[in-house]
């Protein structure tokens, strides 16, 4: 005869099946958070990769500084900062730049002036030469 399901058998299955559910639970959690962590830094690279091509485009023309403020100006983005100096960007780059601070300080430091403008969701530095040309510039989240 077979033993009924509450018997010493189905006794056993109770904490094997509630592992299994647990297991299950934490595989399922991980996979969302690894989706989700995978979906915000495909977002990211693409946001960051449009600006950065936005500028790259826009340098290829080597506007004039007073051009660019204007443009900027005219579409909504606008200048939230400028520098003239080095210690002025140093101080504008520790204000507005965070964690990219000492990497736009010395990609800056090369040039006369810089700009900062403010998009949607990035900070702008624009670096110019001594005669205003534009020559680089750096992107940074907000």
């Amino acid at each position: 005869m077979s033993e009924p399901e509450d018997g010493p058998r189905g006794e056993g299955e109770r904490p094997r099946r509630a592992l299994f559910l647990a297991g299950g639970a934490l595989l399922t959690a991980a996979g969302l958070a690894w989706a989700l962590w995978l979906g915000n830094w495909a977002f990211d690279m693409r946001r960051y990769s449009q600006h950065t091509g936005r500028l790259e485009r826009l340098l290829t023309k080597a506007p004039a500084l007073d051009l660019v403020v204007q443009a900027f100006e005219e579409e909504g983005t606008p200048l939230v900062a400028q520098a003239d100096s080095a210690t002025e960007l140093r101080d504008v780059a520790a204000r507005l730049a965070g964690r990219q601070a000492p990497a736009v300080t010395e990609k800056g430091g090369r040039f006369a002036h810089a700009r900062v403008f403010r998009a949607p969701d990035m900070l702008y530095f624009v670096y110019f030469d001594a005669e205003g040309i534009m020559r680089a510039f750096d992107c940074v989240s907000r």
